[in-house]
């Protein structure tokens, strides 16, 4: 009797540390960084910004600070119902050999604004609901909290559920870093605007 119970508390203490290793700590801190820093620099990007500015744009089929924005806010709350929805569904491993980028790979790839990627109409600025800027950004920094509040405590194993988005399948853990890569994208985007000749002084 006393070997069995031994046995179990064993079994108990291995499937904790197992439940709590599906990510590293390195990579829970990596996504929290990635999280932290681009959502600064979208921050220091448009603080200050007027109506004017905000709402400029160089052509009528670009985006102005305003739409990128709003894409983001969108594209936030959009990838984090989707890994939400994945993780209620089994694990897939079987999809991971889907998966052709490492995470490194993910993130600069997103960040290259030279690799131009079209967005779902349905992420199209004029087709988002949010009325406003600061209701976008407030969206924005609603989900983002709930981002990494989600990776620095989630214990669901991130790695062996697969995501098929159109332009690629990734890992629960890498949708996360597509959030954080995704706005730097955005954020580059943001300063041509602002570079812009006629872009308002203010």
């Amino acid at each position: 009797m006393k070997k069995l119970f031994i046995a179990s508390l064993a079994f108990i203490f291995f499937s904790f540390v197992l439940s709590d290793d599906t990510i590293s700590k390195k990579e829970r801190k990596d996504a929290i960084d990635l999280l932290k820093e681009t959502q600064k620099e979208l921050e220091k990007s448009i603080e200050g910004l007027s109506d004017a500015q905000l709402n400029y744009k160089a052509s009528d089929s670009s985006w102005s600070v305003d739409g990128n924005i709003k894409h983001l806010a969108a594209v936030e709350q959009t990838i984090l119902g989707m890994v939400e929805d994945a993780l209620k569904k089994p694990a897939n491993p079987d999809k991971r050999a889907d998966i052709k980028a490492t995470d490194e790979q993910l993130i600069k790839n997103y960040e290259n604004r030279s690799n131009k990627v079209k967005t779902l109409s349905t992420l199209e600025p004029q087709n988002i609901s949010f009325t406003s800027t600061s209701e976008a950004l407030a969206s924005l920094k609603q989900n983002r909290e709930k981002a990494m509040n989600f990776i620095n405590t989630t214990k669901d194993d991130l790695r062996n559920h697969v995501i098929e988005y159109p332009f690629g399948s990734y890992d629960c853990y890498q949708s996360i870093l597509i959030l954080g890569s995704h706005m730097t994208r955005h954020r580059l985007q943001i300063e041509e605007v602002k570079s812009h000749a006629e872009f308002p002084k203010d």
